[in-house]
């Protein structure tokens, strides 16, 4: 039996490029996607509030915060779209969003989730299944030099 296709949605920090992975053997780089979403200079940047800077885009307050951004939603549903569009054509059908921000643990995890929920409501009618994996999250906060 085959798989159903898959879009899978990754949230990840350009600040951790380079670095090693938790195994300490792979070294982390952008990750390779058909929708790749820059948000370093995108959107409010919690970091630069101290009272979310150690919370991450998995906290109701943070995630709230990003979204209020003029335009946010709107950025996840187009990525959204984009990637259900893109199911149907690709070979193997196997489509990756990557939103990426500085430290990987505020924005992209947030609009990551934001997405999510889109293709949620978009996959309703089955047809593929939806992966999130939130790659840096859990990494240590990057220091303000590194934020825009």
């Amino acid at each position: 039996m085959t798989a159903a296709p898959l879009i899978r949605v990754i949230s990840f920090g350009y600040g951790h490029a380079g670095t090693l992975d938790d195994d300490g053997h792979t070294v982390l780089d952008v990750p390779t996607a058909d929708v790749t979403l820059d948000l370093r200079r995108a959107l409010h940047n919690p970091h630069h509030d101290p009272a979310m800077r150690y919370l991450t885009g998995l906290d109701d307050t943070v995630h709230a915060h990003v979204l209020a951004t003029p335009g946010a939603r709107v950025l996840a549903l187009n990525a959204a779209m984009a990637a259900h569009t893109l199911m149907h054509q690709a070979h193997p059908p196997v489509v990756t969003v990557a939103a990426g921000c500085a430290g990987g643990r505020h924005r992209a995890v947030s609009i990551a989730r934001a997405v999510l929920d889109f293709l949620t409501d978009l996959s309703a009618g089955g047809g593929y299944r939806t992966e999130l994996v939130h790659r840096d999250v859990h990494r240590p906060v990057l220091p303000s030099s590194a934020h825009r």
